[in-house]
């Protein structure tokens, strides 16, 4: 069974998000804010595919959420609901570990589709199986180990969510070939992605935080302006 956590404190639209996801097949166990929100995920031991979380609630909100639970998990699928449109909000959500945002309103057709799209890639990672010889790419510091889920730099271990992994694996094996931002969308997220492409962007900063000595100034996962990102090698 596919398990969902929903935390919305709006009982309208909590009952309308959980009516249609159990509909689609999701085992769903719903929340009214962000402290029980946490409350079932320990209780649970974290066993969910996807957590489903409101920005704005009572308590915690979805930002601290979304931040405790990533923490307590690199592996399960995080999306955020916000019913504002502000750029902001998209960004915070997504630098606090979140997998992909919905903004509210939305119809049933894009939330299912946007769960749907994040529990195939969740599950299609816990089930890759990588070939022995091609289990680990080395890239100067770096050593990615496709096997174990693990990226390392100068032997340290970098804690990384499934979606950032996935963007570094496909970095690392297509290095100093530029990529453009729909293609990394594509091989990430989806060919058939419901969201807005800047997510890609987002998660680049988020990277470069983790594994650049100045993230500002990026000396491996660089920027090809007016068409997207590059990993660069250096020896």
């Amino acid at each position: 069974m596919k398990r969902i956590l929903v935390a919305e404190d709006e009982d309208v639209i909590r009952d309308f998000v959980v009516i249609n996801l159990r509909r689609n097949g999701y085992e769903v166990v719903d929340v009214p804010n962000g402290d029980e929100a946490i409350r079932v995920f320990d209780e649970n031991n974290g066993d969910f595919d996807i957590c489903l979380l409101d920005i704005m609630m009572p308590g915690k909100d979805g930002f601290t959420v979304c931040k405790e639970i990533r923490k307590r998990s690199s592996t399960v699928g995080i999306i955020m609901l916000s019913a504002k449109s502000q750029e902001m909000d998209k960004v915070g959500a997504l630098m606090f570990g979140a997998d992909d945002y919905v903004t509210k309103p939305f119809g049933p057709a894009e939330l299912v589709a946007r769960v749907d799209a994040l529990h195939r890639r969740v599950n299609m990672v816990a089930a890759a199986q990588p070939v022995e010889d091609s289990s680990e790419i080395r890239s100067g510091p770096f050593v990615l180990n496709e096997r174990s889920r693990t990226l390392t730099k100068n032997g340290q271990n970098i804690d990384l969510t499934q979606v950032e992994f996935q963007i570094m694996e496909c970095f690392l094996k297509n290095p100093n070939v530029a990529l453009e931002r729909n293609t990394v969308l594509s091989k990430v997220w989806g060919e058939n992605y419901f969201g807005d492409a800047k997510i890609v962007d987002v998660n680049i900063r988020r990277l470069r935080m983790k594994i650049e000595d100045e993230p500002s100034n990026p000396k491996y996962l660089t920027t090809v302006w007016g068409y997207g990102y590059k990993w660069s090698i250096h020896e």
